[in-house]
């Protein structure tokens, strides 16, 4: 089981946003590249990157930032980036300069056809990520809710050859509220692409419910605020996630 340090970039910096809100955002950094080394000399096996300057503007914003996250990172751990990837020279670009695996939200669910595209032309490269509340799917910076249903979209994606899943449960992001993990484990089974958990991972308790039903296929968990704020001591939950796996 993957803990995942997320950096959520805005403007330059690492924050961390309550429920996708841009106004209510935290600053936890002014150095993001810092802030990835802390992680990966906590024990990190993986990163996970938000630009959400791009989320919302549909085009890379924090590129600066990345490169720097990159270049402190030096190829030690894979490092996933997901926010305003609208375009197949964008992921080509991200993944020419150390980007490992690029992660396609809002634009899979409004123009499937490029995702088609994208797993197609950088096989193995490619993670969806689905936002859902109540099983159906946000978009737009969870601006819009969809009609969709997560297992059904998710499974089509799986068709196309996407990587894997992170799925998200949007009423308990940044809320420090605990997992969904009745949801998570509905939408792993009916996979067999793996899924990353995100959303709520609160404590140590947190990750032994996620170890506990790691076989349904769930590889990971993306946490944010609860590192940042100290309710999760990151390299203890790595330790714990590596004992019980």
């Amino acid at each position: 089981m993957l803990i995942i340090p997320a950096i959520d970039l805005k403007d330059g910096h690492c924050v961390r946003l309550k429920q996708g809100l841009m106004e209510e955002s935290t600053v936890f950094s002014e150095d993001p590249g810092a802030m990835a080394r802390h992680w990966v000399d906590q024990g990190g096996k993986r990163l996970h990157l938000v630009d959400l300057n791009g989320a919302f503007a549909g085009k890379p914003i924090n590129e600066g930032a990345i490169k720097s996250i990159v270049s402190a990172v030096g190829g030690d751990i894979p490092i996933q980036l997901g926010g305003g990837i609208r375009d197949l020279e964008t992921i080509e670009r991200y993944l020419d300069n150390g980007i490992d695996y690029v992660i396609i939200g809002t634009a899979a669910v409004k123009t499937p056809g490029f995702l088609h595209e994208a797993c197609y032309a950088f096989p193995g490269q490619i993670m969806v990520g689905l936002d859902a509340k109540d099983g159906k799917v946000a978009i737009d910076g969870w601006s819009k809710l969809t009609g969709h249903d997560v297992i059904d979209l998710a499974k089509k994606f799986e068709d196309y050859g996407v990587n894997s899943i992170v799925y998200t449960d949007i009423g308990r992001d940044g809320m420090l509220s605990g997992v969904n993990i009745e949801a998570t484990v509905a939408l792993a089974q009916a996979l067999t692409i793996p899924v990353i958990a995100s959303g709520g991972v609160t404590n140590l308790d947190d990750v032994r419910k996620l170890c506990a039903v790691a076989s349904e296929g769930i590889i990971g968990t993306i946490t944010g605020r609860a590192i940042y704020e100290g309710t999760l001591d990151f390299a203890a939950a790595q330790k714990l996630a590596d004992e019980l796996s």
